[in-house]
């Protein structure tokens, strides 16, 4: 689940899934990105990946094994995706070359499904690999691909092992990652930046310049 460019490398999973014999004999894979139609696009990069798609879905033969669904913008909608993979017994994957935080990867693992997501960026601290999730490396394909068969394989021979990541992954997430959490942290730097603005003689404009920016692109009505 995420935009249709080159760097979120959703071809790439759909490309690691066509060639494994064994992972589509364990699973489907299902796809939450873009638009379908190419004509809808204006944006080089996605229409590239929008082809791309399409011949990935000839070249493997993808039809009956995939489902390609439109990038989703109701957010309601996007949770019932993610339970309704989870009730099925299945797997989130965020095959991204970097990623800056991941949150799909929260979003997913707050719904209990245990979740594959690239090591390069945030979700690396997100998942704790094979506690909470796993992490993968989106330029060895082949070692993701035989990671996600293994799981598969395991959960499929012991459906114990499929409890035991998912309840990982939502123990993780109460940890480190709830707005209540996230609100006390919020809480003490505030307290920590009034106590140094008040004690600090340093010149403020860049501070009232940045703050004056982030009002501007963030919440200014243009």
């Amino acid at each position: 689940m995420a935009r249709l460019d080159r760097v979120k490398n959703i071809t790439g999973l759909v490309e690691i899934f066509g060639k494994n014999d064994k992972l589509r004999e364990l699973v489907n894979l299902v796809v939450v990105a873009g638009y379908i139609d190419v004509s809808k696009s204006r944006d080089r990069e996605e229409i590239a990946e929008i082809e791309k798609m399409y011949d990935l879905i000839k070249k493997y033969k993808l039809d009956g094994d995939f489902r390609w669904i439109a990038s989703q913008t109701n957010r309601a909608r996007n949770g019932e995706l993610y339970r309704y993979i989870a009730d099925t017994k299945g797997a989130f994957v965020q095959p991204a070359f970097y990623e800056a935080f991941g949150l799909t990867v929260v979003e997913a693992m707050t719904c209990g499904l245990p979740t594959f997501a690239t090591c390069h960026g945030g979700p690396a601290e997100i998942i704790h690999h094979g506690k909470s999730g796993f992490s993968i490396d989106p330029y060895h394909p082949d070692q993701a691909s035989d990671l996600l068969v293994e799981f598969f394989q395991r959960c499929k021979e012991d459906p114990s092992h499929w409890n035991k990541i998912s309840d990982g992954g939502l123990q993780r997430i109460y940890e480190r990652y709830t707005w209540r959490i996230y609100s006390e942290r919020l809480m003490t730097l505030a307290g920590v930046y009034s106590f140094w603005k008040y004690v600090s003689k340093l010149d403020r404009r860049e501070t009232r310049r940045y703050l004056e920016m982030f009002y501007i692109l963030k919440y200014r009505d243009l």
